[in-house]
């Protein structure tokens, strides 16, 4: 909703009126509401009103004088601050928290909603509250140390009535005191995490509080404020899981320790690093249900998961998956793995770290502070008689060299490289000094890739694709192989936008899904390749090919309601 557009149209404000606050938005960098304030150009209570009605929200008029205590720790001080948003009233039998709001067509405000109501099992309804109602209430939750502490306390209790149900056991490491608040504290936080489905957690200290962070869909969520002197402990208890030395606190430290949660085991992957404020942890969460896919749960479409299959089937060649870290690139060489991992085949792996265990294949993790890189490892490798290999990255060119060598002498070579595009790999790789006429013979497939949020599939709206939506939509469309764009040849295009729901926790999302572009070595591309190895000649070969580009993907996934446009758009322009 274009707030602007609303008063005008409504003649609450006139044409001038407009234009000015729209001067005073762009040159200032504060909202609409906050230069109509300043500028005295509406009273608040008008102001608020005509927007109540623009989105449909009601109006609270009123804010709490007293805040209930059970309220000071539902929504994280921080998250209040910059959502700008308050916990009005929890109605604990309905399971239904009333929150006011500010901005509440603000996206990211009502992703972190949902997240915080789906962490503690609520539902939420959303009222719009005014800027001076906020800043009062803001007043009124100064929460002294104390307060947080009984929160803790009684966070505990629950806990502890619960035991019986959700039992964490760390085997293979000596429990401290049975009922030491830090041990519970700990147990909450990696709990909270795999119930949330979140991929990491980030355990941070600042001037005042130690605050907790949730990635869930690859956004970073606010969820918990503890007090700063529980600091120390939590992070020495993450290191006694993890193995690392809990005394040295000025270098980086990694580990990693299993946890069984529930009725299912779950590894955690941990990195410690110093910061002025003291040490920062970082959690990646390591879920076999939710990390370890099948090829045909990647989001190939029918071109892509053809060429896949085909290059796969080979027994020998190199396959590299590209893009920046955290795209899934580990996620889909696991899952051409689980395709090949039978009884007569020997696959050999290193990796840094090991992501995921896996029956029947061997995995090593590289060491470099004693020597064990890539490269060394890689060379061991080849006298393990394997029959695929996958190496966790290629980053120089001793093992780029290596990785050539391997597929040259008939070895199925994974590998990962970091990339912005597919285009990029060949290049890359012949700065890393591997020589044009060895590439031809050894590269079957380069894949890059991107994660798209997927839409819920039980509460997404159907809305027709107008005005900058459709022209986006039919520019990408133009550059779409014939075969392909035939499907989706029509006068008008429906896609679908998030809503939320209870089935998705209230997100309008749920999970991740791949974009892909795909490039196999053909006669062409090798000619390419040793004569005259140019980005443009390249891409105008994957063209001829029948390539789509992650953003095309992307627009095929739109079209048949997987994603919504803004993820798509969202992802074209992290490139």
């Amino acid at each position: 909703m274009d707030l602007i557009q609303y008063l005008t149209k409504k003649k609450i404000l006139d044409k001038k009126q407009g234009l000015k606050v729209r001067r005073g938005v762009k040159e200032s960098g504060k909202t609409a509401e906050e230069v109509i304030l300043e500028e005295k150009i509406l009273g608040e209570q008008i102001l608020f009103e005509a927007k109540s009605k623009a989105l449909g929200i009601p109006l609270k008029k009123t804010v709490p004088e007293e805040i209930p205590k059970e309220l000071i720790a539902v929504i994280p001080r921080e998250a209040i601050e910059h959502y700008k948003m308050v916990p009005l009233n929890l109605k604990k039998e309905e399971r239904v928290l009333e929150v006011g709001m500010v901005y509440p067509e603000d996206p990211q405000a009502k992703e972190a909603l949902k997240f915080l109501a789906r962490q503690q099992k609520l539902t939420s309804r959303v009222f719009l509250i005014t800027l001076s109602d906020f800043k009062n209430y803001l007043k009124k939750i100064q929460i002294p140390e104390k307060e947080v502490e009984k929160a803790l306390a009684k966070l505990e209790e629950e806990i502890k009535a619960e035991r019986k149900e959700k039992v964490i056991e760390v085997p293979g490491v000596e429990r401290l005191v049975e009922e030491a608040p830090v041990i519970k504290m700990v147990a909450v936080i990696l709990r909270q995490a795999v119930e949330g489905k979140a991929s990491d957690i980030h355990i941070e200290p600042t001037r005042d509080s130690l605050k907790v962070r949730y990635r869930l869909d690859g956004v970073l969520h606010p969820s918990l404020i503890l007090p700063l002197k529980v600091h120390p402990a939590i992070v020495a208890r993450v290191k006694i899981l993890s193995g690392l030395k809990i005394d040295e606190t000025r270098i980086p430290q990694d580990g990693r320790f299993s946890t069984k949660i529930g009725e299912k085991r779950v590894d955690f992957r941990v990195s410690t690093f110093p910061t002025t404020l003291g040490e920062k942890v970082a959690i990646r969460v390591l879920d076999p249900e939710e990390g370890l896919k099948s090829l045909s749960e990647l989001g190939l479409e029918e071109r892509n998961f053809k060429i896949v299959r085909e290059a796969i089937q080979r027994p020998f060649g190199m396959i590299l998956a590209a893009g920046p870290t955290g795209c899934g690139k580990t996620t889909t060489l696991y899952a051409i793995l689980r395709l090949l991992n039978k009884e007569a085949v020997n696959i050999v792996t290193l990796e840094d770290p090991v992501e995921y265990f896996m029956e029947g294949i061997n995995q090593s993790q590289v060491k470099p502070e004693i020597n064990y890189t890539f490269a060394r490892g890689l060379r061991q490798i080849l006298r393990q008689d394997p029959d695929i290999i996958m190496v966790g990255e290629i980053r120089d060119e001793e093992t780029a060299a290596l990785a050539v060598h391997a597929a040259l002498t008939g070895h199925l070579m994974l590998s990962t490289l970091h990339t912005t595009n597919v285009v990029d790999v060949v290049p890359r790789l012949l700065d890393m000094g591997v020589r044009p006429f060895l590439l031809p013979p050894t590269l079957s497939l380069a894949i890059n890739q991107r994660l798209v949020r997927v839409l819920c599939p039980y509460c997404k709206k159907k809305v027709k694709a107008q005005g900058d939506s459709k022209k986006y939509i039919l520019e990408k469309l133009k550059n779409l192989p014939p075969s392909i764009r035939e499907k989706f040849k029509s006068k008008s295009f429906y896609i679908y936008k998030p809503k939320g729901c209870k089935k998705c926790n209230f997100k309008g999302y749920s999970g991740r899904t791949g974009v892909f572009e795909i490039i196999r070595m053909t006669d062409r591309l090798a000619e390419i390749i040793v004569h005259d190895p140019t980005e443009k000649k390249i891409f105008e070969e994957t063209r001829a090919q029948g390539m789509t580009t992650m953003e095309e993907d992307g627009i095929i996934k739109v079209l048949k309601g997987q994603t919504s446009l803004e993820e798509v758009m969202r992802v074209a322009q992290e490139k």
